[in-house]
């Protein structure tokens, strides 16, 4: 068993034009001041990460991570959700997705799904860099589209789906074995791995690469009523990252999982700060140190209620609350002895 580390954070949300959430600086004293002890860092946001300049650059990457542990702070992960997402679009939602891409990747496909690979494998060098094992990202979505098979699929569309999608992040795994770091998927509705099926067809799909993994964040879970727990049985030797989101699902007579198109604060599934929702967290935080899984505890604040900062200054002793320092002894251990085989045999009357 290990014991998770934590508590840390992702800043994405925190990021802002205001002093101290609009400087690399700022936000690190605010996250350790409040207990923090690691930072997951969004790398689209050039004001905490040039991320072409650490895929490069071992000083700069020195410098980075010194200036971060000068707050008593690590980095857990880099995270590359938005650039992830770019890795595979469907031309369907070109006009929405080009909002993350930079002006001159906007209105072409191609050139914007370049850029994206371009900036997940220059993620993959600078976590080798900065010291990091483990990445965060989305897997961007060819088939989402589909999900409710109305008109039905034809036969074969989701076989060549999943298969275009490994084709596309094949060369990208590659780079991130070279540099000993696993990629670690969060499986988010909108994306093409959004349960258990999907990460399994994907990881077919890429031939078992050993270092396609999973981020784990129950709150996606919830929303779409499956049974987040169990979910860590199956799939406990591939969580490598763990996003600590709370969240809660109240169907009425008129809403459901579908949400109505209703905004977040209104919808039946909505996420919450932590301990504000529904999520058995005592549960989770129990089965990841069992199994041994090796990850940081990050709060991923989203909250259609509570302000950032409340939900930021609780969300640090929640999480401090919950991880278990793992045993290394037996309870029991008193009660034993020594190895007596002529009196086991005795025991067992043989």
């Amino acid at each position: 068993m290990k014991t998770i580390k934590g508590p840390a954070v992702f800043l994405a949300q925190f990021m802002d034009d205001k002093a101290p959430f609009n400087s690399l600086d700022g936000l690190c004293k605010w996250a350790s001041d409040l207990g923090y002890k690691g930072i997951q860092i969004p790398t689209w946001e050039s004001r905490l990460i040039d991320l072409d300049k650490a895929a490069d650059s071992q000083d700069y990457c020195d410098e980075l991570k010194g200036k971060i542990n000068s707050y008593g702070l690590e980095v857990t992960e880099l995270s590359t959700h938005l650039q992830g997402q770019l890795v595979a679009v469907h031309p369907a939602y070109d006009i929405m997705f080009d909002n993350f891409a930079p002006d001159d990747c906007k209105n072409n496909p191609k050139k914007r799904t370049e850029w994206a690979v371009k900036q997940v494998t220059n993620a993959a060098k600078a976590s080798r860099k900065l010291g990091i094992n483990a990445h965060a990202t989305f897997s961007g979505a060819l088939i989402w589209h589909t999900w409710h098979p109305w008109p039905q699929r034809p036969d074969g569309l989701v076989e060549m789906a999943f298969e275009e999608l490994a084709k596309r992040w094949l060369p990208i795994l590659n780079v991130f074995d070279e540099q000993g770091v696993d990629v670690c998927y969060e499986i988010h509705p909108g994306e093409d791995l959004h349960d258990g099926v999907t990460f399994e067809r994907f990881l077919e799909a890429t031939g078992k690469h050993k270092r396609v993994n999973i981020l784990y964040d129950p709150s996606h879970f919830v929303l779409q009523q499956l049974d987040y727990i169990k979910y860590i049985d199956h799939y406990h030797e591939f969580i490598k990252s763990f996003h600590v989101k709370d969240s809660e699902f109240n169907p009425t007579g008129k809403k459901g999982a579908f949400g109505g198109y209703l905004d977040w604060g209104d919808r039946a599934g909505r996420y919450r700060s932590l301990g504000d929702g529904q999520i058995d967290f005592k549960t989770i935080f129990s089965k990841l140190t069992q199994y041994g899984c090796d990850v940081w505890a990050v709060m991923e604040w989203e909250c259609c209620i509570k302000s950032p900062e409340q939900g930021a200054r609780e969300g640090a002793k929640f999480i401090a609350d919950h991880i278990i320092e793992a045993t290394q002894k037996t309870f029991d251990d008193f009660a034993g002895g020594e190895v007596d085989k002529e009196k086991l045999k005795r025991i067992l009357g043989i």
